[in-house]
């Protein structure tokens, strides 16, 4: 995926493609080799004056001008991972006095697995910022909208009137949750070193202590051991990805199906050109829906690749670990590119409370019938009253109408009675306390 392609900006933001680019994993690259030249010369490994030079080279300004991805990844083919050639890239441009010491006692796989979890890092954050974004959002809707009534739906079809508010509410639960898996994860992000076979034997006695340092310099968690054939960490980080992204599809779809024409409760964002037809003017697509909904597709897609890439060969996978690469970069563009669009779609959704009410209204009263069939419960049997409601509901009037014409009901209900049990306001049941503990757990009570 190239941050200026065709079709990558559709379902990324332009933040997140430069931060998972070509140039940004070259920066991840170039910055582990340094961090590692840094921790030996903390520890006496090598000279202090040729890692200052390597950590100049590798983490100065420009400091990817000196390569050409396309180049490196050509390159690659023939060492199967594009560390050897930057390796001996970086070698060549380094001063005589530096030259022997770069990439001492690591092997590629160490540079490249560490270079993908600061890259993750770096681009998980952006997710993050979105994702409290979208809580905000979200907080903000279920508390504006805690008494705009609506019909809630099961299996598409009106069941029981519910509140805007309510449905925010758990669209900012669903964001807290994945927020926390999220950040649980960035949090425990590892460097990779363990050398050829996991023993840092090249670096004799100091190799610990050259893991500890380097982790320390590149903010990272330090693991026990190496982890070279050891991938539940990057099958976790997928899955959680693609935890992200299935969050961010749900809200979508249901505003999606909110701005239906037989709905048209809920939109997306208005804007120039924003939902457009290439031939009918009149319409108004969820395009941010469908961009999302597509994303997510393709992150669950590719989720799979990461879990069977768990079972490795001895020390050096065949496989497994190579098809790593390209999968977390588009898992993190597609989870976060989903992230994003659904945060904008919330920060700006157009609600429009009058046509809730009247969809709400469509059914004259028939979504009140579990609480009409529950008091007349109270005085008769549960069965004979299901079978009045039922009559009333298949009258052929209006359901007040019918409910009032039935002596069995008109023997235990009165018109005023009636009316008060048809009045979806009283049927919430504990709607403004799952609202208050959403609102609570964001502001992180």
């Amino acid at each position: 995926m190239s941050t200026d392609g065709l079709f990558a900006p559709i379902f990324t933001g332009d933040e997140l493609l430069q931060a998972t680019g070509d140039r940004a994993w070259l920066q991840a690259l170039l910055d582990v080799e340094g961090a590692l030249a840094g921790a030996e010369a903390d520890t006496g490994i090598i000279p202090k004056p040729a890692a200052e030079i390597i950590t100049t080279f590798c983490t100065g300004a420009g400091a990817t001008d000196r390569f050409d991805s396309g180049q490196l990844g050509r390159a690659a083919r023939l060492g199967g991972n594009p560390v050897i050639p930057l390796v001996e890239t970086l070698t060549a441009v380094l001063p005589p006095e530096a030259r022997g010491w770069v990439h001492w006692g690591a092997t590629s796989q160490d540079i490249l697995d560490t270079a993908a979890m600061l890259l993750c890092r770096r681009a998980l954050e952006i997710i993050e910022a979105d994702l409290d974004g979208l809580a905000d959002g979200c907080a903000a809707l279920a508390d504006r909208y805690r008494t705009t009534l609506m019909a809630g739906r099961t299996l598409l079809q009106q069941a029981l009137p519910i509140t805007f508010g309510l449905k925010a509410a758990g669209w900012l639960i669903g964001t807290l949750e994945v927020r926390g898996r999220l950040v649980e994860v960035r949090s425990v992000l590892p460097i990779q070193l363990g050398g050829a076979a996991g023993t840092l034997a090249a670096l004799g006695p100091d190799g610990p202590a050259v893991a500890s340092r380097l982790a320390s310099r590149l903010q990272l968690v330090e693991p026990l051991i190496p982890w070279h054939t050891s991938r539940q960490r990057v099958a976790e980080l997928g899955a959680t990805l693609g935890l992200v992204a299935g969050h961010a599809a749900n809200i979508a779809t249901d505003v999606a199906l909110l701005m239906q024409t037989e709905v048209a409760e809920a939109f997306e964002p208005a804007g120039p050109g924003r939902g457009g037809s290439s031939t009918l003017p009149h319409k108004r697509n969820p395009v941010a829906a469908a961009a999302t909904s597509a994303a997510a597709r393709r992150a669950h897609a590719l989720i799979p690749v990461l879990f069977t890439g768990m079972v490795q060969e001895h020390e050096r996978a065949v496989g497994g670990w190579q098809a790593e690469w390209e999968t977390l970069t588009e898992l993190l563009r597609l989870a976060g590119g989903a992230a994003g669009r659904v945060r904008e779609t919330v920060q700006g959704l157009e609600v429009d409370p009058n046509a809730m009410r009247d969809n709400l209204d469509r059914t004259d009263g028939l979504l009140m019938a579990e609480r009409v069939t529950l008091a007349l419960a109270r005085h008769m049997d549960r069965s004979e009253a299901r079978k009045g409601v039922q009559r009333a509901a298949r009258s052929g009037t209006s359901f007040r109408t019918g409910l009032l014409a039935d002596p069995a009901i008109t023997s235990v209900l009165s018109a005023d009675e009636v009316d008060r049990l048809l009045d979806p306001a009283g049927y919430l049941g504990a709607t403004s306390t799952f609202i208050d503990r959403a609102l609570q757990a964001h502001r992180g009570g």
